[in-house]
């Protein structure tokens, strides 16, 4: 029909039309989408995953420095573990539905529900000669105000006590510089000798003043503070900085303010430090000061564990605890280094009761004992020894040709009087 004829196609006097612009349009879209394509791309090429399997379990109850978690099935005994405010612990009561773990630090940033993981490894702390000087706590942390530690190398505060066939005989005497304890009480580098008595007898006193002797000896000295108050610690500190002692001296405090996981853990780690250098062959001394707040620590953690009380509400295995810690002091052979190690525990009694259970466990751990009494104290006899009661069983062998001619008398005088 004409009108039909009349009608202009879609190609004549236009190149392509509204078809065209839609084309480019869609040509821009595919290569903006085709570059984003390529860039993602590279971006996931340039950055590989990387798979990582980790164990997780979660708190099921905390309170008062102890933790119960589950979820852990081959979690092995005293390994470490860190909570999600990364807080530490140590894993001490295993059971198949639980796991109790001793909070090494304050626990109140720690809730129910959060995630704990576990690292595989043991508690460790630094070691080496940049502690000399130091004041640390019980995970070998500076707390003295001087900057960071310069250790490279580090120890597990836990270790086995050196075989029989390493150990030489104490021969070597260790000089308090107090004439009572060397004439009558020797000690020898390398023993163990027990400081016991009443509370406010003497017992850190005579234990600063051995530190102070070893000026010119060359031997190292560690202090280790347990339960103690901070005005006692810091009296200490003093007289060894004044006594120009300090600069030799390792000095790790677990105060009674602190955890009782840090009180319980801080002597082995004070023991670690010490055996770094009787491995380099050198004679290191150390002090507790002292070991019946390390009892009662380890008392309270267990029976927050739930674990069956013994004497006196003690666990079974307190006296293995302080034995498998004690052992640990000797003297070396020389073919294994011969540097020596030797303690000096105190021990704090109660109302002069020297039979009660935790006196009576160390005295026959060490090697002798220096009992202070509270009468020779309050007459002003100073340091309150009472030779009766004192003994050395092997200082004698190491004590000085001199005092050893004099000993004899001089110990009988003291018991007369």
């Amino acid at each position: 029909m004409p009108w039909q004829a009349r009608l202009p196609m879609p190609h004549d006097g236009q190149k392509g039309g509204r078809n065209d612009k839609r084309t480019d349009g869609q040509g821009m879209a595919g290569r903006i989408a085709a570059g984003l394509v390529d860039r993602m791309d590279r971006i996931l090429a340039e950055t590989a995953p990387v798979a990582e399997i980790t164990d997780v379990a979660r708190v099921l109850s905390v309170g008062n420095g102890i933790a119960r978690i589950a979820g852990f099935p081959d979690l092995r005994a005293d390994e470490l573990v860190v909570f999600a405010g990364g807080q530490t612990g140590i894993a001490s009561s295993l059971a198949t539905d639980r796991i109790g773990v001793i909070v090494l630090g304050d626990s109140v940033g720690i809730r129910p529900g959060d995630k704990v993981h576990r690292t595989r490894r043991v508690v460790d702390t630094p070691v080496g000669a940049a502690l000399l000087g130091r004041v640390v706590d019980a995970m070998g942390q500076p707390i003295d105000g001087a900057g960071p530690l310069q250790c490279r190398d580090r120890a597990p505060i836990e270790r086995a006590a050196p075989p029989i066939m390493h150990r030489a005989p104490v021969s070597v005497p260790l000089q308090t510089g107090i004439k009572a304890i060397d004439a009558a009480v020797p000690i020898g580098r390398g023993q163990r000798e027990l400081i016991v008595g009443d509370r406010q007898s003497g017992k850190t006193a005579i234990a600063v003043d051995t530190i102070l002797n070893q000026r010119d000896t060359g031997v190292i000295s560690i202090y280790c503070a347990i339960g103690q108050r901070a005005s006692a610690v810091a009296r200490v500190i003093d007289s060894l900085r004044k006594g120009g002692a300090l600069e030799r001296t390792i000095v790790v405090v677990a105060g009674g303010e602190d955890a009782p996981g840090l009180q319980f853990i801080a002597p082995y780690a004070a023991t670690a430090m010490a055996e770094h250098f009787m491995d380099e062959g050198r004679d290191v001394l150390i002090v507790y000061d002292d070991l019946t707040r390390h009892a009662r620590a380890y008392r309270e953690l267990s029976l927050l564990l739930r674990r069956p009380p013994g004497r006196e509400a003690y666990p079974g295995d307190i006296f293995y605890i302080h034995s498998r810690l004690l052992e640990r002091a000797t003297p070396l052979r020389e073919e294994h280094g011969g540097g020596s190690l030797t303690a000096l525990p105190v021990i704090e009694t109660q109302a002069q009761n020297i039979s009660a259970f935790i006196p009576t466990n160390l005295i026959s751990i060490t090697d002798g004992q220096i009992y202070l009494s509270p009468s020779l104290f309050e007459k002003g006899r100073l340091p309150a020894i009472d030779i009766g009661t004192s003994v050395s069983r092997v200082g004698g062998k190491a004590q000085l040709p001199a005092f050893r001619a004099v000993a004899g008398d001089l110990r009988a005088r003291f018991e007369t009087n």
